[in-house]
C-alpha cells in the first residue's frame, strides 16, 4: 500500500485516504453537485490531488460560492466563445459579480446585439463538448511568452505585476491566465444568457485605452435563470430614472455636470419627508445636531489621512493662496465641535449628527442616477464615548437601523469589512475595534458575512445590506469604530480619575447618502410611495367649474393641516384626470361634484382604483394621520 493521508471530512470524521487522492473522487462519494472544494482553508479545483494531511468541505452548485465559481467559469466559456468568433479581439479580464459576470474586450468595432446571438450560440457549442478544465502552474516568464506568442498584450501587462509563479487556465482551445478554482468542465454551464454591451476602460483609468464589456449572467438551473430575467424586466420598470423623468422628482443634467442631481419640487418634497424624519428620529435618541463647512484647510485633511488615503476621491481648490479640501466626509469638523470644550467622562456618549452634503469624485464610468453621483448628502453622525461605552452604543446604533427598516419594509443582512491594506492606526486598536463589533452583533444575535480587507482606512466596520421588493441587496447603513482619528486629533476627556483619557469615534450613517437611498425608495417602490412619503398625497379633481369655489376652500383646509395635496380644476373629463393622477402614482384621487358640496363632503379614490365612502374633510385628514408609521 502507498502512502496515506488523514483527510477530516464535512461532517468531522476522519478518513485515510491515499497520498494523490483527487478531490473529484471525494466529491461524488459526499457531494456530486459540487463544483470545488475547501482544503485547509483554500479553495481548489476538484481535480487537484490530496498530498497531505487536510480538512475538506466541497462547495456546491448552489451554494453562493459555487455560484460565483460557476459563473466566472461562464466568462471563460464567453471568451472563447468569442474569440473563436473575432480572432482579433485582445482579452483583458472576466470576473464574476453579484448577479452574473462579464469580460473586457478590446475589439476594433463596437459589439452588436446580433454579435451577442452569435457568442451565446457559441458559448452553447462550447457547453455541450463538457470540455474540462485544465489547470497548469507555470513561471511568470513563460506565461509572458506564451501570451506574448498570442499577441494577447493585456494578460503580459498584468502578468509584469504578478509573482513569479501563476496558474494557467484551458478549456478545448482556449488558454487564460487566472487563478481559479473552476468548475470542473463546461458541460456544468446548464442555463446562461448575454444581457449587453457598455464600455469601460482599462484597468478604469480614463486615460487607458476604451474597452469593451461583454455582461451575462448563469445558473445551475433554467428556472433560476428564467426567474432572474424576470427581476431584470420587472427592474427595467422600476428603474429610478425613468420613474425619476416620469414622475419630475429629479434631473441630471451633463449642462450642470456629470453626478450632480437637481431636484424638482416634487423630488424636493420626498427628500425634506424623509429628512424631517430623520430628524425627528436623530433627536428622540439623544442625538445633536451640527452643520460643519463645505471648505476645511488642507492640513486638516493631511492631518486626518484623508490626503494621504483618500485623496484620489477628493476635490481641491485655493482661497487666497491657502489651499483646501472640498470635503468627502463629516467626521472632521465634528472633532472640531468636540475639542472646542474641555469634556468630561460625564458628557460621554456626545452624539453629533448632521445631514452633510459631501462631495468625491467617482469616475464618470462608475456614475450610475442616484446611486452613484459626486455629490451627495448623508445622515451623518460621529458619536464620542468612553471604551467602556462602545458596545451599548453600537448596539444602539443596530436597533436603531432595526427600527428604520421596518418602517420602510426592507430586510437586511450585515457584513462586517476588516482591515484593508491601505489604513491608519495601531494593530492593537484594529483589533480591539473588530472585537467590538464582532461582540455587538453576536449579542444582538445577528448572522453576519466577513469581507476581507473592506474597512474604511481608519477603522473596521459593519456595512448593512437592505433587501429591496426584488430582493437585490444595497449597501446603506454603516457603522465604523474608530481609534485613530481621536489620536490625531489629540481628542481627550477627563475621566474620574482627573487624567485625561481618549474616547473613541464611532462614525455611522442609517439610511446612507439620501440620494442613493431615494435611488432604491423608488425602484422599492414602483414609485408608488405610500402615504407618508409620497410628494403629493392627495389631489383634488372637480367634475365640472360649479364646485370650484368649495374646492378650493376644501384644499386650504388640507394643506393648513399639513396635507400635500394639488388642485386639478382643469375643465377636462372625470376619467382622464383620474388616470393622470394614476400614471403620477399619488395615492388619493379626491372627487367633488355637486352632491360632495352639497354633503360638504368629499369622494376619496385610491390609486388602485378602490372607491372609499364619502367623508367629510376632517375624517380624510384622520384617514392620512392614520398612515403615518409610528417606532
Amino acid at each position: 500500500m502507498g502512502e496515506q493521508v488523514i483527510i477530516t471530512m464535512p461532517d468531522g470524521a476522519k478518513r485515510l485516504i491515499p497520498k494523490g487522492t483527487k478531490l473529484k473522487g471525494l466529491a461524488d462519494q459526499w457531494d456530486k453537485e459540487a463544483v470545488a472544494a475547501q482544503v485547509n482553508g483554500a479553495l481548489l479545483d476538484l481535480s487537484r490531488p490530496v498530498e497531505k494531511d487536510a480538512t475538506i468541505s466541497f462547495i456546491s452548485i448552489h451554494s453562493k460560492k459555487g455560484l460565483e465559481i460557476l459563473r466566472h467559469s461562464a466568462s471563460h466559456v464567453m471568451a472563447q466563445a468569442v474569440k473563436e468568433l473575432f480572432p482579433t479581439v485582445k482579452l483583458t479580464f472576466g470576473p464574476s459579480t453579484e448577479n452574473g459576470f462579464y469580460y473586457d474586450f478590446d475589439y476594433d468595432r463596437t459589439f452588436t446585439t446580433q454579435d451577442l446571438e452569435m457568442i451565446e450560440k457559441g458559448m452553447s457549442d462550447i457547453v455541450s463538448k463538457d470540455e474540462p478544465f485544465i489547470r497548469k502552474e507555470v513561471s511568470k516568464e513563460e506565461a509572458i511568452k506564451t501570451f506574448e506568442e498570442m499577441g494577447e498584450t493585456y494578460k503580459v501587462e498584468h502578468l509584469e505585476e504578478l509573482p513569479d509563479h501563476v496558474s494557467l487556465y484551458r478549456q478545448g482551445s482556449f488558454l487564460d491566465l487566472c487563478e481559479g478554482p473552476h468548475i470542473p468542465s463546461t458541460g456544468k454551464i446548464k442555463a446562461f444568457r448575454l444581457l449587453n454591451v457598455s464600455g469601460t476602460y482599462w484597468r478604469g483609468d480614463a486615460r487607458n485605452r476604451v474597452l469593451q464589456r461583454i455582461y451575462g449572467t448563469a445558473f445551475p438551473a433554467q428556472q433560476a435563470l428564467e426567474e432572474f430575467l424576470h427581476m431584470l424586466e420587472e427592474a427595467r420598470k422600476r428603474d429610478h430614472r425613468k420613474l425619476g423623468r416620469e414622475l419630475d422628482l429629479f434631473s441630471l443634467s451633463e449642462e450642470a455636470g456629470p453626478g450632480l442631481v437637481i431636484y424638482h419640487p416634487k423630488g424636493a418634497m420626498l427628500r425634506t419627508v424623509l429628512e424631517d424624519f430623520e430628524k425627528k428620529e436623530h433627536l428622540k435618541r439623544g442625538y445633536q445636531i451640527v452643520i460643519g463647512p463645505q471648505l476645511l484647510r488642507l492640513e486638516l485633511w493631511k492631518q486626518s489621512g484623508h490626503f494621504e488615503n483618500y485623496r484620489d476621491k477628493m476635490y481641491f481648490t485655493k482661497v487666497e493662496d491657502a489651499e483646501y479640501g472640498i470635503k468627502p466626509m463629516n467626521c472632521l469638523a465634528h472633532m472640531l465641535i468636540y475639542k472646542s470644550q474641555i469634556r468630561s467622562y460625564r458628557d460621554l456618549p456626545i452624539r453629533y449628527f448632521e445631514l452633510g452634503t459631501v462631495y468625491r469624485h467617482e469616475k464618470s464610468g462608475e456614475l450610475h442616477g442616484l446611486l452613484r453621483v459626486r455629490g451627495f448628502t448623508q445622515d451623518d453622525a460621529h458619536i464620542l464615548c468612553r471604551p467602556d461605552q462602545l458596545n451599548d452604543e453600537i448596539c444602539a446604533i443596530i436597533e436603531f437601523i432595526d427600527d428604520v427598516m421596518r418602517i420602510f419594509g426592507f430586510e437586511y443582512e450585515m457584513e462586517l469589512s476588516t482591515r484593508p491594506e491601505k489604513s491608519i492606526g495601531a494593530d492593537e486598536d484594529w483589533e480591539r475595534a473588530t472585537q467590538a463589533l464582532l461582540q455587538a452583533l453576536k449579542m444582538k444575535n445577528l448572522p453576519y458575512d466577513v469581507n476581507e480587507g473592506e474597512g474604511a482606512f481608519y477603522g473596521p466596520k459593519i456595512d448593512v445590506k437592505l433587501k429591496d421588493a426584488l430582493n437585490r441587496r444595497w449597501q446603506c447603513a454603516t457603522i465604523q469604530v474608530d481609534f485613530a482619528m481621536p489620536e490625531r486629533f489629540d481628542l481627550t476627556y477627563v475621566g474620574s480619575d482627573g487624567e485625561r483619557h481618549r474616547p473613541v469615534m464611532l462614525h455611522r450613517v442609517i439610511l446612507g447618502a439620501m440620494e442613493r437611498f431615494i435611488g432604491v425608495l423608488i425602484e422599492h417602490y414602483a414609485g408608488a410611495f405610500p402615504v407618508w412619503l409620497a410628494p403629493t398625497q392627495a389631489v383634488l379633481m372637480t367634475v365640472t367649474d360649479r364646485q370650484i369655489p368649495y374646492a378650493e376652500g376644501v384644499y386650504n383646509q388640507l394643506i393648513q393641516k399639513g396635507v400635500r395635496a394639488e388642485k386639478d380644476f382643469r375643465n377636462k373629463k372625470l376619467g382622464f384626470k383620474i388616470r393622470e393622477a394614476q400614471i403620477q402614482k399619488i395615492p388619493y384621487m379626491l372627487v367633488i361634484g355637486d352632491r360632495e358640496v352639497g354633503e360638504r363632503t368629499l369622494s376619496p379614490r385610491k390609486r388602485s382604483g378602490e372607491t372609499l365612502k364619502s367623508m367629510t374633510v376632517e375624517d380624510f385628514i384622520k384617514q392620512i394621520e392614520s398612515e403615518y408609521p409610528t417606532l
